[in-house]
Parts: C-alpha cells; sequence; structure tokens
C-alpha cells in the first residue's frame, strides 16, 4: 500500500505559476507509476500528467501541454507538478495518484491510490 498526500496548491493570479508536491509513504515508491488528475466544480475528474516511474517518459493532456511540468524524485518518494501560465480554467482541486504497474496510463480508473487533493484557484 501507499499513501499520498499533496501539497502547494493555493490561490494565484492568470499567468502566475505553482508547483504541487505529492509525497508517497512507503519504500517501493519506484516500482509505482504517477499521475495527476484534477477535477472542476460540476465537472468529472480529468487526466492532467503521468510519469513513468524511472521518469524518463511523461505524458500530458492537449490543455497544459507545454504549460505544466510533471517530474518526480524518487529518492524523496515525491512527484511534482510544476504549473506555469496558469489559467483561470486551471481551477480545479489536483489530485495524485499511483499504479502499481509498469505501463504508465492517461486512464483514471486504472489508478489504484489516490491522495485527497489540493485546491488551485486562479483568478483573473
Amino acid at each position: 500500500q501507499v499513501q499520498l498526500v499533496e501539497s502547494g496548491g493555493g490561490l494565484v493570479q492568470a499567468g502566475g505559476s505553482l508547483r504541487l508536491s505529492c509525497a508517497a509513504s512507503g519504500r517501493t515508491f519506484y516500482y509505482y507509476t504517477m499521475g495527476w488528475f484534477r477535477q472542476a466544480p460540476g465537472k468529472e475528474r480529468e487526466f492532467v500528467a503521468a510519469i513513468s516511474r524511472s521518469g524518463g517518459n511523461t505524458y500530458y493532456a492537449d490543455s497544459v501541454k507545454g504549460r505544466f511540468t510533471i517530474s518526480r524524485d524518487n529518492a524523496k518518494n515525491t512527484v511534482y507538478l510544476q504549473m506555469n501560465s496558469l489559467k483561470p480554467e486551471d481551477t480545479a482541486v489536483y489530485y495524485c495518484a499511483a499504479r502499481n504497474k509498469p505501463i504508465t496510463t492517461m486512464t483514471l480508473g486504472e489508478y489504484e491510490h489516490w491522495g485527497q487533493g489540493t485546491q488551485v484557484t486562479v483568478s483573473s
């Protein structure tokens, strides 16, 4: 089992930046592929970004490509989401997710473990 705790959310003006962190418990973090998802009020949870076990492969939703960067530090059991050029439509609760499989996926239902979420609000 792995437990995930997100941090780094907050209120930022449009065009600003935030970096989200997701700290994982346990000693097997390397075996998990990781993802970030988000859920805006009244909308379904959607894929944002994912990263392979080694960090060598990353995937992004078209809506954030070129603005967001996912990365991981396996020595610190942490995955990050650097968010630049934020827009009001990026406002959502952001969730970290983990999957104990070697294949990285963008599919929400294939992730086994979830954090509690962190609120990101972008003002115009």
